[in-house]
């Protein structure tokens, strides 16, 4: 018998703590049976025009995302079948030609800034979850992790920031909130919100027992 596949999305600012709940999720049921999808492996391939054109484009914007594919490969995994996975290059702004392959896991966990703007995207999800973080903490974060993991200058990231992540979180990201089963304040460590969102996914697996860390 064919095993239910669960989609959880987790949508929010960027560095509201979307990876964090992700990888905590992974931790808590383990890696056999969990594996996390990250939006920013769709961002589309502009390997065809130079790097400075790359670095104009308006990566928050949901015309940046190749959402169909995304769709498709999340279908492919509901039935049964493997996928690879594109790994996007964050400091050159293009997919590497390697992939990622993945398949056969019970539970599927997207995490991305775009996810519940997408309405095919949405429906498909079991479970949607709204990660609700100050915009200050999650500028603060965004800085540390561009200039420390993405080779970005502080003026870059203070001028994104200013041109497209804030104006894009508020035209697209913020109003997508409506759409959550949960929103969770105080970012991707809350205790309550963990245990609320595991005992959901018991639920719609039938009581599947999962295997916990121990501590």
């Amino acid at each position: 018998m064919t095993q239910k596949t669960i989609i959880i999305g987790i949508a929010g600012a960027s560095a509201s703590g979307k990876s964090l709940l992700a990888n905590t999720i992974v931790n808590e049921l383990g890696s056999d049976r969990v594996v996390v999808i990250s939006e920013d492996s769709y961002y589309k391939d502009h390997s065809n025009i130079p790097f400075e054109e790359r670095a104009k484009i308006n990566y928050d914007h949901p015309d940046a995302l190749d959402h169909e594919l995304l769709y498709q490969h999340l279908i492919q995994l509901q039935n049964g079948e493997t996928v690879d996975v594109p790994i996007y290059n964050h400091s050159q702004h293009l997919r590497d030609k390697e992939t990622r392959r993945i398949g056969q896991h019970t539970i599927i966990v997207l995490e991305g800034i775009l996810l519940f703007v997408e309405k095919k995207l949405r429906e498909i999800m079991n479970i949607r979850i709204f990660m609700e973080t100050a915009l200050d903490i999650c500028l603060i974060r965004r800085m540390k992790r561009d200039m420390n993991e993405r080779g970005r200058s502080l003026d870059s990231v203070i001028m994104q920031y200013e041109e497209t992540v804030r104006p894009m979180y508020l035209q697209f990201i913020e109003p997508s909130k409506r759409y959550a089963d949960i929103i969770v304040p105080r970012g991707g460590g809350n205790r309550i919100a963990i245990d609320m969102i595991k005992a959901k996914m018991r639920e719609l697996l039938g009581n599947v027992q999962f295997s916990e860390n121990k501590s």
